[in-house]
């Protein structure tokens, strides 16, 4: 039997289920018992073996699983980004709705370049697509930074965590074991809310800036500017939007308490249970 996997895609078991594959299965067992002989099922048992072990090898059929993984990831991938969509409040589906405008009206334009020059627009094209999925994830993000910052008040928890400290001297000292984690907990929260609100700046600074790139090149392309010089523009967009991607996936990391602080956390619960008791 076959053991490769290329890409994370388990050939052996997409053969098996196969749709074709599976009918033939059902039609041996269909067979055996209007017959009421093994016979079908036996025969059926060696010709499946004999399927498992050439097709799931077969460049074709490793060729047509790719491209079923592909379409299903790219189902997934566009389900993902309608439903980032929705999530936005309207005046950020306004600008995503106009920035996708400004998109089409560039390729409008670039499609009544000559047959020559279609690689670059390709390439464009492909890019393009990139930078509108890019620029509805980093709205997203600063949508989610906003909320975060509105309803997480830094003031009212750097005043906690003063109380606590002064409270500590009079403390028993189980208590006081306890609080000196919430101090440092809520030290953390504070940290992090500034690191939020710094990338909430860079999220619109990013996001300004795809506008901003993307209204010239719409521009430029009405007077048939030079495709490749605009290929360079948006290669130079696109590094700009992935540094600023990963920096927002590294800060909003943050929003996930790690386990040592979970287990802080849980010993605390523990410990004022104990202190109530």
């Amino acid at each position: 039997m076959p053991d490769e996997k290329e890409g994370g895609l388990d050939y052996l078991k997409a053969a098996f289920h196969w749709r074709a594959n599976k009918i033939g299965l059902a039609a041996a067992v269909c067979l055996a018992g209007l017959t009421a002989s093994i016979a079908p099922l036996i025969l059926v048992a060696g010709l499946e073996m004999m399927y498992l072990a050439i097709v799931p090898n077969n460049p074709r059929f490793q060729r047509l699983v790719r491209s079923w993984k592909f379409d299903e990831q790219e189902r997934e991938r566009a389900k993902s980004l309608s439903a980032m969509y929705y999530e936005l409040p309207p005046e950020m589906r306004g600008r995503f709705s106009a920035l996708d405008q400004v998109c089409r009206v560039i390729r409008d334009n670039y499609k009544r370049l000559t047959s020559t020059s279609q690689m670059f627009v390709d390439q464009m094209d492909s890019k393009l697509d990139g930078l509108s999925q890019s620029y509805l994830r980093l709205l997203n993000s600063a949508f989610h930074h906003r909320e975060y910052l509105r309803t997480a008040s830094v003031d009212t928890i750097r005043r906690e965590a003063a109380q606590l400290q002064k409270d500590i001297p009079n403390d028993p000292p189980k208590v006081q074991e306890i609080n000196r984690k919430r101090i440092e907990i809520l030290n953390k929260r504070v940290e992090k809310h500034e690191k939020i609100k710094e990338n909430c700046a860079v999220v619109d600074a990013q996001c300004a800036a795809i506008e901003d790139v993307l209204q010239l090149i719409r521009d430029q392309s009405v007077t048939m500017h030079d495709p490749q010089t605009i290929s360079d523009h948006l290669d130079s967009l696109v590094k700009d939007v992935e540094q600023t991607e990963e920096t927002v996936r590294e800060v909003e990391s943050i929003f996930d308490i790690s386990p040592l602080a979970s287990a802080e956390l849980d010993s605390g619960s523990v410990s004022r249970t104990r202190v109530r008791n």
